[in-house]
């Protein structure tokens, strides 16, 4: 960081009336935490980093290592569009680092900015565009609950959508702060609302879905409701997907268009999907994170779960959307907003790029319906099942060398340890549904 991009960046803080600044960084599962510091004390923050204690945030370090530096990315700043103009907040996303400087091996960020710096020796930049869904309920007593605020459906407008003036704010909010908004719509289920925003390189892309998560919540709370980003709050109504379209460019131009290819797919496109579909069942862990995952993704609430892919068919794992060109993009579906951002891109990209390397060749697309087939039409098919718990998700994240090395074995422990305690406190727990199943009849 040189000493002119100090002095602007100071006197920008100078002349944005800015008395706070949050340094936020990401923990393992992917949520934000900051620490915040009077603006007499940037100029230290942007030239030496500002220190914490690294053991009290989840995946990250013992307390006998626990000293972390946090180094501001300059890219990253902005004001918080929310908070009072007259004494304005703003941000920097930080990068772990040790206190020698050197990335901090847990730090999710690095761990991404790893897997492109790989990619890039291919001449490749990754590109990703994630459509977050979520679900905005109603508060009681300053408690979430699962009451819809609207009875809203696909693409519904007001007076039905009573949650589109804070649509219309997030976006305002949201625009302020740097992003690109594409589109906003109501989704299918009831209080269910999507905002899309313009696809970036992976690293620029995982920030503004930390950022997007956050504002969208503060705005909510704002306004007396919640908005939940969980996989499936609600029983017998679709999830909250995080479906994420994803591209190559080389040189500048879009490595998945190929005008002479069949579908107008290149070589380079149907390799990564070949990629992405074979380490699909260890990506599956990270994309999806928590025990709830894996309620969403079960056959007909629209969630993939079954590894494949089709140019057109929704069912797929990975769907190619219509643009062709520099729009050509593969979707991953099977992502939820739960996931950690940058360990997700990371997966994918690692699992992308192998099949590029070792030209993985992808099966037949599928235009059939899967949902429709039965298990005896999916094997001749050859298609199979993505893990259907967290348990056997992160069985397969271990035995998946590749996706292990890319993520480091300071993240896959962390990971480890985090899954075990997670699944043995699920598996110990009496559940309502089990007391409403059995305690009558036995």
């Amino acid at each position: 960081m040189s000493a002119d991009n100090i002095s602007t960046m100071l006197e920008r803080i100078e002349q944005d009336n800015v008395r706070f600044l949050r340094l936020q960084f990401t923990d393992l599962l992917g949520m934000p935490k900051n620490v915040s510091i009077p603006a007499k004390q940037v100029g230290k923050a942007l030239t030496d980093g500002i220190g914490f204690d690294g053991s009290s945030i989840e995946g990250f370090v013992r307390i006998e290592e626990s000293d972390m530096v946090l180094k501001p990315d300059l890219s990253t700043y902005t004001l918080l569009p929310w908070r009072p103009r007259e004494k304005s907040v703003a941000r920097f996303i930080c990068d772990v680092c040790k206190p020698d400087g050197k990335p901090f091996e847990g730090d999710p960020r690095s761990v991404l900015r790893r897997a492109m710096e790989d990619a890039a020796k291919d001449g490749y930049v990754f590109n990703t565009g994630p459509e977050l869904e979520f679900f905005l309920f109603k508060m009681l007593d300053g408690r979430p609950t699962t009451q819809f605020e609207d009875v809203g459906g696909y693409f519904d407008l007001a007076p039905t959508d009573l949650a589109e003036d804070l649509r219309r704010e997030a976006i305002l909010a949201l625009t302020e702060m740097g992003f690109d908004i594409e589109a906003s719509h109501h989704e299918v289920a009831e209080s269910q609302h999507e905002i899309d925003f313009k696809y970036s390189d992976a690293l620029h892309t995982a920030d503004n879905v930390i950022t997007f998560k956050f504002a969208v919540k503060t705005m909510a709370l704002m306004r007396g409701l919640h908005a939940s980003f969980m996989a499936k709050p609600i029983h017998g109504i679709n999830g909250s997907g995080m479906h994420v379209n994803c591209s190559l460019a080389k040189d500048g131009v879009n490595a998945f268009y190929d005008p002479d290819a069949p579908l107008q797919l290149s070589k380079t496109c149907m390799h990564f999907i070949g990629g992405l579909l074979k380490h699909a069942p260890a990506i599956t862990r990270i994309a999806n994170p928590t025990i709830n995952s894996y309620k969403r993704l079960v056959p007909g609430y629209e969630a993939p779960c079954y590894i494949s892919w089709s140019a057109s068919n929704r069912s797929a794992l990975v769907r190619v959307p219509a643009p062709r060109g520099n729009s050509t993009r593969v979707e991953f579906r099977s992502p939820d907003p739960t996931c950690n951002p940058y360990l997700a891109f990371t997966a994918m990209l690692a699992a992308g790029m192998d099949g590029v390397r070792s030209e993985i060749e992808p099966p037949d697309d599928v235009h059939k319906n899967i949902f429709h087939m039965t298990s005896a039409e999916r094997g001749h098919n050859g298609i199979a099942t993505l893990p259907g718990d967290l348990h056997e998700a992160h069985r397969a994240l271990l035995a998946d060398d590749l996706i292990c090395n890319a993520l480091g074995p300071h993240v896959v422990d962390a990971l480890t340890s985090v899954a075990e305690a997670e699944w043995d406190a699920y598996r110990t727990t009496v559940h309502p549904w089990e007391i409403d199943r059995y305690l009558a009849t036995y």
